[in-house]
């Protein structure tokens, strides 16, 4: 079936991306997540929707973090630093909240298919995650053939995004293991109200 195809499809980008992470980069990013003051977050369409699970993870493990764009977001200020998820690193809206905490001095961290891109070249680290964002998309059949890429079986952003979500998953776990933080630590700040 197709849907097994595309699982596998997927697997295998979130297996590339773990083989091909930039160590340095993946320390300076927990470096960073730990040391400033406040964390905001942001991503678009479901790109939002891993960063407000990650901001869920972060809130778990007592570090200050805020959603951009919610109505209790504070003002982002020079000991904070911004996480901006982008596949294709365009996205016009978080072009420019990445350029107005920058002129707020607040560290950018960009979470992006594209590190040449416009919010990757304007954030202070640039985190590279593979995957298919809606950019890539060669129409024409022999150009792609020649090339030995064939149509993906996730649409759109799904591989950047899903593998982006694995990996921010990844964060957390190796940010608990730095912070000395068990899982029991994590439960004492799971919402009760449900």
């Amino acid at each position: 079936m197709i849907l097994n195809d595309a699982i596998e499809e997927i697997i295998d980008n979130v297996a590339a991306v773990s083989d091909e992470l930039d160590q340095k980069s993946v320390e300076e990013m927990l470096k960073l997540l730990t040391s400033c003051k406040n964390v905001f977050v942001m991503g678009q369409g479901r790109s939002g929707l891993v960063a407000k699970a990650f901001a869920m993870r972060l809130m778990h493990l007592g570090i200050g973090v805020y959603v951009v764009g919610e109505t209790i977001t504070p003002a982002i200020g020079d000991e904070d630093c911004l996480l901006a998820i982008s596949g294709s690193g365009e996205t016009s809206y978080i072009i420019s909240t990445a350029q107005i905490a920058k002129k707020m001095g607040a560290k950018i961290i960009a979470v992006t298919s594209y590190v040449n891109s416009t919010v990757g070249k304007m954030a202070d680290l640039a985190v590279h995650i593979k995957g298919r964002t809606k950019i890539d998309n060669e129409k024409n059949y022999i150009t792609r053939q020649i090339k030995g890429k064939h149509q993906s079986l996730s649409p759109l952003g799904t591989l950047f995004e899903v593998t982006t979500l694995i990996f921010l998953d990844g964060v957390i776990a190796q940010l608990m293991v730095d912070m000395g933080k068990t899982e029991d630590d994590l439960k004492q700040r799971h919402t009760v109200l449900e």
